[in-house]
């Protein structure tokens, strides 16, 4: 269910007019020229990855990307991370139901919705750091961030197992575990667009799909690991796969550009160094809110964290429904598997099919997904028999992997290549704030009604709201591109009548003169 992000692919020309393929949501900058083409819009020179371009040094060659070799471990790392951290958050609601075992009394009378603020701080915490995580990257690059991300990710794993009641986690697992998960996650994608071009929407949709894996395996396993040793122990086993994320991390060996691996004398520079001393050039520009003059996008980034109030909602506390909904059921964490099985099959359906839709026309498709998601969630407390229930998940699934694929498509199209990052950035961080809001309210409502219907029915309305208002882009954008293209036509006219006239003048002269001379 992950929006992801991703740096633009910047060995790519600005003649590429759309993606490859499906990127995540936090997807990369994809080529193209920006709104703002100028010295401040182009942004800085990488520190580690330093792949020259309209802003690079001068003298540097592009880089072609390799198109396989390294790039091929860097992609299963970048797997790994994806599955990883968000494997973690979309199996939450299996800890959720542990913690509150753990923790709950029966004098507490608001325990889910203080269980529901932990899963909540985290998923939103990640989003929130994303804006900050794309200046990191840019100033101290892939590698740094990653491994330094994913350590702390560890420590906040390993301090969640040694806590004694629900409060501390908001610190160890709601903030500093998902901190340390956004640092990993950004730069895994960020990576990408360094070592692949052509094959960028196969891959892409390779590391995407590491969320769907894991979210499909990590039920099963958490459930045996919290019934067999405890909550506690079973943090301390996820644990190995942030030490093993820590390691993956290594592997984002930055790229050199060819003038530079000229002057230094070797094939690269300093690939291995983790902490080189190569002295550090900060963005000119560290935060772009110019973007936001773009109207279409100014929507977007409205409409879209409208529509995910009630999103997360049935990830934290679709178990809790079924344990006690269909308590005579067995192997209740299904009901993830299937959104985890259709979401990777909506990813890379519904991001091959945004292949052939023109222009911001994509965002259709995310108006598309959000009715369903939104229709969905309604039918979760209407579904008496499991087998709909897991019908029900499918579907949601299927439209979740929509609503990711074609994240970075869309904010290529509206505001172009050079503010990509920035752009998707700042959506991410909009997004955390009903991300995280939404859960607790469902749980608050939980805990005063004594069921889920009506969290569920309302967490239905938000995507419908949302999806209507996006409805609305392509017409804005369309609106101003005309606008653009009279201005610039009469711009364009305004210049060829100079000419003609220049023209038509040192005729005359020319004409002149000879007529002179001849007398």
């Amino acid at each position: 269910m992950v929006p992801s992000e991703e740096e633009p692919a910047a060995a790519r020309g600005p003649s590429e007019a759309q993606p490859p393929g499906p990127a995540p949501p936090g997807a990369a900058p994809l080529p193209g020229p920006g709104p703002l083409d100028g010295p401040e819009a182009a942004g800085a020179e990488k520190v580690e990855v330093e792949l020259a371009g309209p802003a690079g040094p001068a003298g540097a060659e592009p880089l072609e990307p390799p198109e396989g070799g390294w790039g091929w471990l860097v992609m299963l790392a970048a797997m790994w991370c994806n599955g990883s951290v968000f494997g973690i958050q979309n199996a939450c609601g299996v800890l959720f139901v542990s913690m509150l075992k753990t923790f709950g009394s029966k004098d507490d009378d608001k325990m889910v919705f203080k269980t529901a603020w932990v899963s909540s701080l985290s998923m939103g915490m990640i989003f929130f750091c994303c804006p900050i995580v794309s200046v990191f990257t840019d100033v101290f690059g892939c590698r740094r961030t990653a491994v330094v991300g994913a350590a702390v990710g560890f420590v906040g794993l390993v301090s969640s197992s040694f806590v004694s009641s629900i409060e501390p986690l908001y610190l160890t697992y709601g903030i500093i575990f998902a901190c340390g998960c956004s640092f990993a996650y950004q730069p895994s994608l960020v990576i990408l667009g360094h070592y692949f071009k052509k094959r960028l929407g196969l891959v892409n949709g390779i590391v995407t799909a590491g969320s769907s894996i894991f979210t499909i395996l990590l039920p099963f396993l958490l459930r045996v690991l919290t019934e067999s040793v405890g909550l506690f122990y079973t943090l301390r086993v996820l644990c190995i796969f942030m030490f093993v994320l820590f390691l993956a991390g290594f592997t984002y060996r930055p790229l050199a550009s060819s003038a530079k691996g000229k002057d230094s004398g070797t094939k690269g520079g300093n690939r291995f160094s983790l902490f080189s001393r190569r002295k550090f050039s900060p963005p000119k520009k560290i935060f772009n809110f110019a973007i936001f003059k773009v109207t279409a996008y100014a929507v977007w980034a409205v409409g879209i964290p409208l529509a995910l109030f009630g999103y997360f909602v049935p990830y934290v506390h679709l178990m809790k429904h079924v344990n006690e909904r269909f308590q005579d059921e067995k192997n209740k964490e299904v009901v993830l598997m299937c959104i985890g099985i259709t979401s990777g099959v909506g990813r890379l359906l519904f991001g091959r099919i945004a292949d052939y839709v023109p222009g911001v026309k994509k965002v259709y498709l995310q108006v598309l997904s959000f009715f369903f998601i939104g229709l969905m969630s309604m039918m979760i407390p209407l579904c008496s028999l499991f087998g709909a229930l897991i019908a029900v998940c499918l579907i949601m699934g299927l439209f979740d992997g929509c609503f990711i694929s074609i994240m970075a498509p869309i904010a290529f199209e509206l505001v172009g290549a050079q503010d990509v990052s920035q752009a998707i950035g700042f959506l991410l961080g909009f997004m955390s704030i009903p991300m995280t809001v939404g859960p607790p309210i469902a749980g608050l409502l939980r805990d005063k009604l004594g069921s889920y219907d009506v969290a569920f029915y309302l967490a239905g309305i938000p995507p419908l709201i949302g999806g209507a208002v996006l409805c609305f882009i392509p017409w804005i954008h369309s609106k101003k591109q005309r606008e653009i293209n009279k201005t610039t036509g009469g711009e364009k006219m305004e210049k060829m009548l100079e000419n003609q006239n220049s023209l038509l003048s040192s005729s005359s002269g020319i004409f002149k003169k000879e007529s002179d001379s001849v007398i």
